[in-house]
């Protein structure tokens, strides 16, 4: 039996402080050469060189997706906990100066992917001390493509979940206080969904437009109506934020153009608001602009679904968080946050919970005022990593103590 109380909580807490030196090193080394997408052929060699000399069974894709798993086989046969960590960037400049930033023009890891990646790497190691101590199989899950390319659902197609039976993972979040864990039952992020309307009308000169059918103006009427319906059709305790982002039309200034293309995002927490989102915003398109004569044409392009924790894995990330880090350090998630993962795919086949783990930096006093995932200013607070790792060892060895109990 591994039950982790204080004692064993602050022992493995301890030890994951005197690792911290090369998840730091391989979390810099990762951020300095930030890789997009499905391909992340660099960063993916910097984990397999990192867990090289460590008792794993190591399997890598042989698609696109430079995927890579790694098994370690405990004392004897039993359960399968999964523990994942991404390792894309986003396409975006990093703004900060740091000494280790981006080398790279239009990519950075603004989410923390990095930090995600070198986490694992620590407990995989920490685990693999540990291998003689539980019955069943740890498996490391380093998983590129997350920032919208599906990653994780490319992954179960390739058998990451083959005898998975239950499956965690540790997001960071600077708006939190560092060291500190945030979850919350049922869904803990959202679906996101994209949408694109093009507005067709006439176009003319922009002297006379009373011999055309503006679709700038008719656009402009449309974002209103679109923010209109949302707050007067969907429930408000039901979840939804249906952003415009996007607005192009016309060449010039003295031309009326034909066309305006608007396109921006759909959040939502459950599929029935999902759905309701989706037939409004058709229904609302479609009269906005006959209306005023035009026409809609209208696309949405289905995104992640919503990401729902299971209440028993967020009650043993509950109550290893605060064997390992402190009674009063998880912290109950009052509502879900809009934001979407992949990892979603993956709760929708084996029961498990995403966390968050607070990376607020040290010199910002209130961590709502940091600068958040995705910021061109994000950055996070580095001995965090240890009780990341900490975190996920004591989850890992908690949960096949459990599902080995039966």
């Amino acid at each position: 039996m591994t039950m982790i109380d204080e004692m064993a909580g602050a022992a493995i807490r301890e030890e994951a402080e005197a690792g911290l030196g090369p998840m730091i090193d391989l979390r810099r080394s990762i951020h300095r050469e930030p890789e997009l997408g499905i391909a992340n052929p660099v960063t993916i060699g910097r984990v397999g060189d990192a867990l090289a000399d460590l008792p794993l069974d190591i399997h890598r894709g042989d698609g696109p997706i430079t995927s890579l798993w790694a098994d370690l086989h405990g004392a004897s046969d039993g359960p399968t906990v999964l523990l994942r960590a991404d390792t894309d960037a986003l396409a975006m400049t990093e703004d900060t100066d740091l000494d280790f930033k981006s080398t790279i023009d239009g990519r950075a890891h603004a989410c923390g992917h990095d930090a995600h990646t070198a986490m694992l790497t620590g407990a995989a190691r920490m685990l693999a001390a540990r291998r003689d101590e539980f019955a069943g199989t740890v498996r490391f899950m380093f998983q590129p493509g997350e920032e919208g390319m599906g990653g994780a659902a490319l992954m179960i197609d390739e058998g990451v979940l083959d005898g998975v039976d239950a499956a965690f993972a540790l997001h960071i979040t600077p708006n939190c206080r560092a060291g500190w864990i945030a979850g919350r039952v049922g869904a803990i992020m959202a679906a996101a969904d994209v949408f694109r309307i093009t507005i067709s009308g006439a176009g003319g000169h922009a002297s006379t437009p009373h011999f055309t059918t503006d679709p700038v103006t008719i656009a402009a009427h449309l974002v209103t109506a679109i923010q209109t319906m949302v707050t007067r059709e969907v429930h408000v305790f039901e979840p939804a934020i249906v952003s415009v982002t996007q607005i192009e039309a016309g060449t010039t200034t003295n031309v009326i153009p034909e066309k305006a293309h608007l396109a921006g995002t759909i959040r939502t927490m459950s599929a029935g608001t999902r759905d309701q989102v989706h037939r409004a915003i058709e229904r609302v398109a479609h009269s906005v602009a006959a209306t005023f004569g035009a026409t809609a044409e209208i696309g949405i392009e289905m995104g992640y679904p919503v990401t729902i924790n299971h209440p028993d894995s967020v009650d043993l990330v509950r109550e290893v968080t605060r064997s390992v880090l402190g009674a009063d350090r998880f912290l109950e998630l009052p509502f879900p946050v809009m934001g979407a993962e992949d990892f979603s795919y993956i709760l929708e086949k084996v029961p498990g919970a995403m966390s968050l783990l607070g990376v607020c930096p040290e010199h910002i006093s209130n961590a709502l005022e940091a600068p958040a995932c995705h910021s061109n200013k994000m950055m996070l607070h580095e001995p965090a990593m240890a009780q990341g790792a900490a975190v996920h060892v004591a989850t890992a060895l908690q949960t096949l103590d459990r599902l080995n109990a039966g």
